[in-house]
């Protein structure tokens, strides 16, 4: 199947599933790369993670801070609303920097995020990334400001209607009255900018080779696996990645790496039509428009 074809069924897909988004795929060892819509800006929602996590490791590298450091983490003030982790705790907690890390990374851990963020804030890590020659992605704020939408403005039973919100208010500039949805107020990035990130990251030339490793080893351990890793991971494979979501946005970034040798690369950034809080299908359909991508660039 020719490459125009296959990227023309797979935004036709993407409209019939209620989506549209910003995809790539590129082999690591070749630089061939296969994308849709690859360069439109999105925010990245947990996404914003990864370069949190490389900023900070890039710090310890140079004995800016110290990964063993334990940082104490107060139920209340502090803690970032969530379904898992430091904001299910009731009680003080004092946890190692790097700990901390593992748990933003592995299991989405936003109050872990804003406890880093604390130590290297959102405009420094955009300083950093600039410094390792990454231009793409922009970090504003904290992961709190995620759980200031409409989401959290309605009961469990309306979510709907966020959602509902957060689709109708789009501009055509992607512009937005919840600005955490506003890409020039949001954390933001592109599909290209994150792989360009991932490559840095697999492939390092200016990232320290101990924190890429790092990084790569802590994307290895993300727990949730219900988006893209269903369609990469398997007994021949490994697929390490992270997720981001907010509202009508379903992110995830990452690597497969297969038992042949070769490496790929995978950004799908997504945005619904669809006013509804879980949408499995969507997610399916992110999966199979990016290995139809890979598939296509592996022939």
């Amino acid at each position: 199947m020719g490459m125009t074809k296959v990227l023309r069924e797979a935004r036709e897909a993407l409209d019939d599933g209620g989506l549209r988004g910003s995809f790539l795929v590129r082999d690591l060892d070749t630089g061939d790369e296969i994308g849709l819509d690859a360069e439109v800006v999105y925010p990245v929602a947990s996404l914003v993670k990864v370069p949190l996590a490389v900023a900070t490791l890039e710090r310890v590298a140079r004995d800016e801070l110290d990964a063993a450091s334990p940082i104490e983490v107060r139920p209340g003030r502090m803690t970032v609303p969530g379904p898992t982790g430091l904001a299910r705790f009731r009680h003080p907690a004092s946890i190692a920097l790097d700990d901390l890390l593992y748990l933003a990374m592995a299991i989405s851990d936003s109050t872990a995020a804003d406890a880093l963020f604390a130590l290297t804030p959102p405009a420094a890590v955009t300083t950093e990334l600039r410094r390792l020659g990454h231009d793409g992605i922009v970090v504003r704020h904290l992961m709190r400001d995620l759980v200031d939408t409409p989401a959290e403005r309605f009961t469990p039973a309306e979510g709907h209607l966020a959602h509902s919100l957060a689709i109708a208010g789009a501009t055509a500039g992607r512009g937005h009255p919840v600005p955490q949805l506003d890409i020039s107020l949001a954390n933001a990035g592109s599909a290209r900018s994150f792989v360009d990130l991932l490559a840095g990251l697999w492939r390092p030339t200016t990232i320290h080779a101990p924190v890429a490793a790092r990084v790569r080893e802590l994307m290895g351990y993300n727990m949730v696996r219900q988006r893209l890793a269903p369609d990469f991971s398997s007994d021949a494979s490994r697929w390490s990645s992270k997720t981001g979501t907010l509202l009508n946005l379903r992110h995830e970034v990452g690597v497969v790496e297969h038992a042949d040798g070769q490496t790929f690369a995978v950004a799908a950034l997504t945005e619904s039509r669809v006013p509804a809080v879980l949408q499995p299908d969507a997610e399916a359909l992110m999966a199979h428009v990016a290995r139809t991508l890979r598939d296509q660039l592996r022939m």
